[in-house]
């Protein structure tokens, strides 16, 4: 059992600095209650998960996964663990951080007539002149 919260330990340092974030407990304690609904985790439970001691409930390991841009499975289990093929996630220019990815996340989900307006809100917003 033991191997299976180290995997997953390593999984989540990795989606982490993937996503731009320093892997520590006080960072992801931090990330994890600014978006999570429900009951408040502690640093040390943060640290449990990030050391290999402890993984979240499915609950908690939804945001954690949606925050970082990953699979929930995949982050629980690994990506060989899946058993349909996924579409390729697309990569992303160095600089570009969950902030803006869950930007554009948002934008996307726009019916097409809001997409049009925040597009001529940013086109206005850069225009130079």
């Amino acid at each position: 059992m033991g191997n299976e919260h180290e995997k997953f330990s390593h999984r989540l340092a990795q989606a982490m600095q993937q996503a731009g974030y320093e892997p520590r407990p006080s960072v992801l304690f931090r990330l994890f209650n600014a978006h999570y609904r429900g009951r408040s985790v502690s640093v040390q439970t943060t640290s449990r998960w990030l050391s290999g001691q402890a993984i979240p409930a499915q609950d908690k390991l939804q945001v954690i996964a949606d925050l970082l841009g990953v699979e929930p499975h995949a982050l629980r289990f690994g990506a060989s663990a899946r058993s349909r093929v996924a579409e390729s996630r697309a990569v992303w220019p160095v600089g570009v951080g969950s902030r803006e990815r869950n930007v554009i996340d948002s934008y996307l989900q726009l019916p097409p007539k809001k997409r049009d307006l925040v597009g001529e809100l940013v086109k206005a917003l850069s225009d130079n002149g």
